[in-house]
């Protein structure tokens, strides 16, 4: 057959049958869309996780320091070491020793000389807390006016040579805490410092002023002799030209440069090769080539590649919980792809047989149907690759191509290779029923195969857990998906047996819908189960997917309870305003507004202090229920009377320390002596400490006086309710605060929990997660609309058929529905009890603490974050399965109503 043959049959084939061309093409291309976005996905997220480490950190931890100490200078003069000019030579040498990707800020970079020791001042004006001199360190630094605004005075100037008086500047802060002005001198070992000019810093928490804060402001230490004094600490501003003259001086002075790292631009996939440059530049090679430029003692100091290994760990312990969707998503659309190419194979059964019985090649019509299929499929998925290239941000190309390029290679050969296995030899047409037809022995070989893997990634996950490292493993991250597949094989090869009983039962019966219905569905051909395989698979993944996200949100909501023990938390040092609880009861949304008294007293075996919560029993066991923190009866805590000692709730590590025999307290109003009656894990006083809770009004019986003082009120306010109106809340807080005095802090659970939710790198994984869940869902409805329109036809014609011989519209209806549902209620119920199987079998192994909280690798203070079933997540799937299908039914049943019977009957005449 010539080229132009094989173009022409092509062009007609592709003019012919446009729609399921179409179809073909826009499934394909928002398949590839999907497979080329993950990658660049998962590269967007990381990339902004990374960045945010950096960025978030402290400047002092996201900046390399190179520094010469005194003794290490060998030149033969070493005051020229120390003068302006060479340390900025030495700084632009050092700056080209930098290879991407460690990049550096310039205008945050500082260098010059500074003193390593503190040199006292002798002068008796200067404030001195406890009796230490005032400790100053001096510092000729560069670019000091690029930085500051001069408020008073001027900048220092360069004093001559070997003379014993230099000029400082110092900050608008420093000044007004040690009592200094433009004129003041100060008088040090060696040297005398005259102030000359008063600074603001431009950007005081900029890498140039926070990495040293004495440079901006003073600062008071404590003393390390017996016993600890109180001390100022201060930092004192040369001019660079002075360098030289701190040699003089016995604080130790040494040479310094200073680089933040800029990691505005930095990327994922760059961030080892940053951390092997940071580890060179601190002990390898490139120490050496610094240690050329600076001198032979230099030494690099940083703590950017610890930040690096912590993203790394992160990363690490976040990337097995992605590939599991990674592979369900991933899984469920090739399914979805090959299944059309079986029913397409399937639609096209006749003509292909009538091809090989007329002596076609089985080589050439496998080429012919690729050749159409690739037609399609190819420019469809190389439109999805490049459509997610524009649209999702990314680094990296090469694996989102390849990507594509799978994609459109999948829905090329899916359908001739199909065609292939089933005509491989010319044969006599024979019916394939569903109900009857009998599994190969290589297809028991290949689903024998599947549960052998299946039960060995269920055993990997189990034991090694997504938390324990070690990179993404296949295998593990692949078992819901096995899972999901063992089932539907299993339910293939069990779903023919109800459908014979059911027919045998419904031929029984008077009636014919029904038979019909159970007949037609068992005559479907043994490709009908197809739709049964990928709907199983596709509804565990998105019932896992949605359990997965579930235990997230759970996790988060349990770690939000626990840090603030309410729904609000309004605390103070000393004891709350008495006018405070009446103003955030009238809150919005506020329920219960209890106050409480918390004091810690110290235990007498030596271990951990106790916290002695004193509360109203019915107004805080009502915030217990609320919370679900150990419910408790106030009964339990009933007043005894007399001098018996009082019913206490207690933690179990309390019991466990001191037993159930009566204890006596002290607090501050009075001894207590308590005896434990009941135990709960958690309080929303102090939830998870060691914790003794008591009544209030028995506390105020025993110690009337004491307890009513108001040095001894609340110093805790927990509310409960739904939905407070924070910012009222905020208000109400702030026009109680005390001016003078401790400030009252206000903490919110779902401020919490919105924290928990801040790293860039979980919520992108979440939300790449979430993406996936989605997508499987909506491949669960494609492949059960393809398996409904595959038959459309001929339910359409057997319904125009029965209309001429007299079937009322309702009866068609039902039987359209009854014909659509045994395959979508199995695999509704299959579905979501096979979602709840691997739940239950997975939970073990799956570790969710890295995406539900941040910075945990793997557990963190709540243990491991482990999977719940989730109602919601198992049925809204399958119900929606089964709604569809009544949905189509219903539709194909009532446009073939309005409809005539003459035209349905002839549409399979037409070419």
């Amino acid at each position: 057959m010539s080229a132009l043959t094989w173009t022409g049959l092509l062009a007609i084939r592709l003019r012919t049958a446009r729609g399921a061309a179409l179809a073909l093409g826009t499934l394909v291309l928002v398949t590839a869309f999907l497979a080329a976005a993950f990658p660049r996905g998962v590269d967007a997220y990381e990339t902004r996780g990374v960045r945010h480490a950096l960025g978030a950190a402290p400047p002092e931890q996201r900046t390399v320091e190179i520094s010469v100490a005194r003794g290490d200078v060998t030149a033969a003069d070493p005051a020229a070491a120390y003068r302006a000019a060479e340390l900025g030579r030495q700084d632009r040498a050092i700056r080209r020793q930098f290879e991407e990707p460690l990049r550096v800020s310039g205008d945050q970079s500082l260098y010059g000389v500074r003193t390593a020791k503190a040199l006292n001042a002798r002068d008796s004006w200067l404030p001195r807390p406890e009796g230490p001199d005032p400790a100053m360190s001096l510092y000729a630094v560069a670019d000091l006016a690029r930085h500051a605004t001069l408020t008073r005075g001027r900048l220092p100037r360069g004093a001559a040579s070997g003379a014993r008086t230099v000029e400082a500047a110092v900050t608008v802060s420093t000044a007004r805490t040690l009592g200094l002005r433009v004129g003041s001198q100060l008088h040090l070992p060696g040297l005398t410092v005259r102030i000359c000019g008063l600074l603001t810093p431009h950007d005081p928490d900029g890498p140039y002023w926070a990495v040293d804060p004495l440079m901006a402001a003073a600062r008071q230490d404590v003393s390390a002799g017996t016993p600890p004094q109180k001390y100022w600490r201060a930092g004192l501003l040369l001019s660079p030209q002075d360098g030289p003259a701190l040699t003089a001086t016995e604080g130790e002075p040494e040479k310094f440069w200073r680089y933040p790292v800029d990691a505005s631009a930095l990327t994922a996939q760059e961030a080892p090769r940053l951390r092997d440059r940071l580890v060179s530049l601190e002990h390898g090679a490139a120490l050496a080539k610094v240690r050329g430029v600076a001198g032979g003692g230099a030494l690099a100091d940083s703590a950017v590649d610890g930040l690096l290994d912590g993203f790394a760990r992160m990363r690490a312990a976040v990337a097995p919980v992605i590939a599991v969707a990674a592979f369900g998503i991933g899984t469920v659309a090739g399914i979805v792809l090959l299944m059309t190419g079986a029913l397409a194979a399937a639609r096209r059964g006749p003509e292909l047989a009538l091809l090989r019985a007329r002596g076609a090649s089985l080589a050439g019509l496998t080429g012919q149907l690729a050749a159409e299929a690739g037609a399609v499929a190819l420019p469809a998925a190389a439109a999805g690759g490049g459509l997610a290239l524009l649209v999702v941000p990314g680094e990296r190309v090469l694996p989102s191509l390849l990507a594509a390029a799978g994609t459109g290679l999948l829905g090329t050969l899916a359908l001739p290779l199909r065609a292939a296995a089933a005509h491989r030899r010319p044969r006599t047409a024979a019916r394939a029923d569903l109900a009857t037809a009998r599994p190969s022995r290589r297809r028991t070989v290949a689903e024998l195969t599947v549960l052998v893997l299946a039960a060995g990634a269920v055993v990997a996950l189990r034991r090694r857990s997504t938390a324990a490292g070690g990179g993404v493993d296949a295998l593990v991250s692949a078992a819901p998906v096995l899972i999901g597949v063992i089932a539907a094989l299993v339910l293939l090869r069990l779903y023919p047996l109800p459908l014979r009983l059911a027919s045998r039962t419904a031929a029984r019966t008077s009636g014919l819908t029904g038979f019909l219905a159970l007949a037609r569905a068992g005559r479907a051909p043994a490709t009908a189960g197809l739709p049964l395989l990928a709907l199983l698979v596709a509804l565990t993944t998105a019932s896992f997917g949605g359990s997965v996200l579930a235990g997230i949100a759970t996790a988060r909501d349990r770690a939000a309870l626990t840090a603030v023990g309410a729904e609000a938390r309004v605390f103070a040092d000393e004891p709350l305003p008495a006018a405070l609880q009446r103003a955030v009861a009238a809150v919005p949304g506020v329920d219960d507004a209890v106050p409480v008294r918390l004091s810690v007293q110290a235990a007498d075996d030596g271990g951990p202090p106790l916290y002695l919560v004193i509360a109203d029993p019915p107004a805080y066991s009502r915030l217990a229920r609320a919370t679900g923190l150990g419910a408790f009866s106030a009964a339990q805590l009933a007043d005894p009377g007399g001098d018996r000692p009082l019913p206490a709730i207690v933690s179990p590590r309390v019991l466990a320390r001191f037993g159930r025999a009566p204890m006596a307290l002290q607090p501050e109003f009075g001894q207590l002596v308590i005896r434990p009656t009941a135990v709960r894990t958690d309080t929303p006083a102090q939830p998870g400490g060691d914790f003794v809770l008591l009544n209030a009004r028995s506390v105020a019986r025993l110690h009337p006086d004491t307890y009513a003082e108001p040095a001894n009120g609340p110093t805790l306010l927990l509310l409960s309710g739904h939905s407070l109106d924070a910012g009222a809340l905020r208000a109400a807080v702030r026009a109680h605060t005390p001016a003078a005095g401790p400030p009252l802090r206000l903490a919110l659970r779902s401020a919490e929990r919105a924290a928990l939710a801040d790293s860039p790198l979980q919520q992108g994984a979440e939300r790449l997660y979430t993406a996936a869940v989605v997508a499987g869902a909506g491949f669960t409805l494609l492949a059960l609309l393809l398996s409904l329109l595959q038959a459309a036809p001929q339910r359409t014609q057997l319904l125009a058929r029965l209309r001429t011989m007299g079937l009322p519209p309702a009866q068609g209806r039902r039987l359209m529905v009854l014909e659509a549902l045994p395959q979508a209620l199995l695999a509704a119920a299959g579905g979501a009890l096979v979602g709840a199987a691997a739940i239950r079998l997975l939970s073990a192994g799956m570790d969710l603490a890295p995406l539900a909280l941040p910075g945990a690798s793997g557990g963190g203070a709540l243990g491991a974050v482990r999977l719940r079933t989730d109602a919601a997540s198992l049925l809204l799937p399958s119900a929606g399965v089964v709604v569809l299908a009544l949905v189509v039914a219903l539709a194909q049943a009532w446009l073939s109503e309005r409809r005539r019977e003459s035209a349905e009957l002839r549409m399979g005449e037409r070419p």
